[in-house]
């Protein structure tokens, strides 16, 4: 009995083990590029296409309110803080989805989650957990070949 459960652990294990290593660098960019882009999209309006806002630097009234009085980001000031992180938000989640310039993107939004982290949400340290180890994930192994990253520079 005891041999074919360790028989039917090791053929499953195989199994996930033979998971092909660029599912799982797409899905982990995809995972976090939608993260933030999504978190972008509520910070800026104006030209549409596709159903999102393309216009990263024309943000709306509601975001320099939440910066001013809810984000309180310390040393900088709230309007500068808001074009920041909807800059970042913006471009950094766009690289991260394409595969271009990856583990600096990666870095940058891991930068941004401390950020939040420490000075804007302490009590979502589950949530922010979560995208520190995506994100440490493809700051280590690199955007994989389906990328802009590995077409340009091989890898």
């Amino acid at each position: 009995m005891a041999n074919i459960i360790v028989r039917a652990v090791e053929s499953l294990l195989n199994i996930l083990k033979s998971i092909p290593e660029e599912f799982v660098s797409v899905s982990a960019r995809l995972a976090m590029a939608s993260v933030f882009w999504r978190s972008a999209q509520t910070k800026i309006e104006g030209w549409s296409f596709l159903d999102q806002s393309w216009q990263f630097y024309n943000l709306n009234s509601s975001t320099f309110l939440l910066f001013r009085h809810e984000y309180k980001v310390p040393l900088i000031d709230h309007e500068i803080a808001a074009y920041m992180a909807t800059f970042g938000e913006f471009f950094l989640s766009l690289a991260l989805f394409f595969g271009f310039m990856t583990r600096f993107s990666a870095f940058g939004l891991l930068a941004m989650t401390a950020v939040i982290q420490i000075f804007v949400y302490p009590d979502a340290w589950p949530t922010h957990i979560m995208w520190l180890a995506i994100l440490l994930y493809i700051i280590k192994h690199g955007p994989g070949k389906l990328s802009l990253d590995h077409a340009l520079f091989k890898y």
